[in-house]
């Protein structure tokens, strides 16, 4: 039997790199490298101007939490500047949800 935690699932193309530390999934279209420490399924939550927001479940703490990927975050100065402030501004927040 196929370790699902190791090779992520079929349905949404997920697959070890990097020695099975971190897992490709394939979510509305976008590959999302993630640390093998993540469940799968990599569900979609939403997507933005910006970039697509996915959740997970941490296999270690069984946290849910959200991942987002930003497609063009350094293709020019001003949206690296943006997503640099969205993480700065992020990193200060501590919410239930």
């Amino acid at each position: 039997m196929e370790n699902e935690n190791a090779a992520g699932s079929k349905e949404n193309g997920g697959g070890p790199t990097y020695g099975g530390d971190y897992v490709q999934y394939n979510v509305l279209g976008n590959v999302f490298e993630v640390s093998a420490k993540y469940f799968p399924p990599i569900q979609p939550v939403g997507r933005g101007a910006y970039g697509i927001v996915c959740c997970a479940r941490n296999s270690e703490t069984k946290e849910e939490v959200a991942i987002k990927k930003i497609g063009s975050a350094f293709d020019n100065r001003i949206d690296a500047k943006r997503t640099l402030r969205e993480i700065k501004l992020l990193c200060h927040m501590d919410h239930e949800n």
